[in-house]
């Protein structure tokens, strides 16, 4: 028996860095797919950076990733987290949830691969669907086999369905910035359309108590978006 299997440690090398819609932790969503209209792409790193590594992945419509949650790794990991799912007031093992302080803060997501642009020297892929902040390192990219990897008869009752949506309307106001902040008819509808999809999946603190007196903001698509409870919906007060 090997006695010092224990205390063997591997390297792990990033092969790329996500360049993501999502500007800062907060408010990115809590799984992958919630938000759809999420975007980026995936910069691959000097020596992957050659068309020859993803030669035959573009046949993929969707792709897992591996991934270190860098924010994170500094905060080192916890037996126990609070789940929000759960409130954020009781408390789960850790490998009983997804939460961010793992022992190696390593993270998995499933991401619409929508295109795959290379040069010569340059590996960019380009997806849909993600919950990663900019600059999040990817360890590792696989095909996501649907025959494999979609079991129909799975079941976790902490979170077998997805979680309700909270209604969210605009100021005046914020539908004049949000012209302002787009150009094109199209970004500024990709915009609208990506706030909207993120603030439903209601971003504050689980322990927050809904509040008109408390407003809230995060980096979304390039731009500060600030918003607040009102009437149990959410009321976006500002695009800058």
């Amino acid at each position: 028996m090997n006695e010092t299997h224990h205390t063997t440690q591997y390297t792990i090398t990033p092969l790329g860095i996500i360049h993501s819609c999502f500007g800062e932790k907060f408010a990115v969503p809590r799984q992958p797919g919630l938000v759809p209209s999420a975007k980026g792409y995936i910069e691959l790193l000097p020596p992957y950076n050659h068309p020859d590594i993803v030669d035959g992945l573009d046949d993929c419509t969707h792709i897992w990733l591996q991934f270190l949650f860098h924010q994170c790794l500094d905060r080192g990991w916890q037996m126990k987290v609070r789940p929000p799912r759960l409130g954020g007031n009781k408390k789960m093992g850790v490998l009983a949830t997804r939460a961010t302080h793992r022992p190696n803060g390593l993270g998995m997501s499933v991401v619409r691969l929508t295109s795959i642009e290379t040069t010569h020297d340059s590996v960019r892929l380009h997806i849909q669907g993600l919950d990663l902040v900019d600059g999040t390192p990817v360890v590792d990219i696989k095909p996501y086999v649907p025959y494999a990897d979609s079991i129909t008869d799975a079941y976790y009752p902490f979170a077998q369905e997805k979680p309700e949506v909270v209604d969210v309307y605009f100021q005046t106001a914020a539908e004049q910035q949000l012209t302002l902040a787009a150009a094109d008819v199209e970004t500024r509808q990709w915009l609208r359309q990506l706030i909207i999809e993120v603030l439903q999946q209601d971003p504050k603190p689980a322990f927050h108590q809904p509040s008109p007196d408390r407003e809230y903001g995060a980096k979304l698509g390039g731009h500060n978006v600030k918003w607040r409870y009102l009437n149990q919906r959410i009321e976006v007060t500002a695009i800058e």
